[in-house]
């Protein structure tokens, strides 16, 4: 007979206490029923919904209802950062968007996994950063752990597991250095809204 702590349900069930689940079962019902249907331009409602889930979310910062997130208090977005249509915030552990950077459509940030050399395949969450002015673009994807450093691009459908630096475009599975942005300077804070 298989032990039910090594089946996918039972590994659920040992890595989030009830309080946790409770929370982001609230949260998904709260989104679908307040944020997931709304017209595009209703990015500040979204982020009071996010705000009153813990998330640390700038009120400029644009976020598409068909954007997912796993756990709002895990999730930090500055001025004027994007997460485009139907990308997929998976934060068990925090996720930090930088100022105007970009998460482009489908794109994916996944801050959890499991080791695959333990029997249980035990849960491993780490942190993902994304610098200021990065850009992750269509369908691409970053594991955890990963920092995607200021201005660096990540390009449509590339994947990455290790740390982009600043101003350096990579694209592919698995992402390659391709060259540095050109000409990129830090923009200007924008004023105060």
């Amino acid at each position: 007979m298989t032990d039910p702590a090594l089946t996918h349900r039972g590994l659920a069930r040992t890595s989030f206490p009830f309080s946790d689940r409770l929370y982001r079962s609230t949260w998904s019902l709260v989104w679908l029923l307040l944020a997931a249907w709304t017209p595009p331009p209703f990015h500040r409602w979204r982020c009071l919904l996010l705000k009153a889930f813990g998330a640390e979310i700038a009120l400029d910062c644009r976020v598409y209802g068909s954007a997912r997130i796993w756990s709002p208090k895990n999730l930090r977005m500055d001025r004027n950062a994007v997460l485009g249509r139907h990308a997929q915030c998976y934060c068990m552990a925090p996720i930090h968007i930088g100022e105007n950077a970009i998460i482009s459509q489908f794109a994916q940030l996944v801050t959890g996994t499991h080791d695959i050399d333990q029997p249980g395949f035990r849960l491993i969450a780490r942190p993902i950063t994304i610098g200021a002015d990065a850009w992750i673009a269509a369908k691409a994807f970053v594991g955890p752990g990963v920092t995607v450093g200021d201005g660096a691009v990540l390009g449509a459908c590339a994947v990455t597991f290790k740390d982009l630096p600043a101003r350096s475009v990579y694209v592919g599975n698995p992402a390659r250095f391709i060259r540095h942005r050109a000409n990129f300077t830090t923009p200007s804070p924008r004023a105060a809204l």
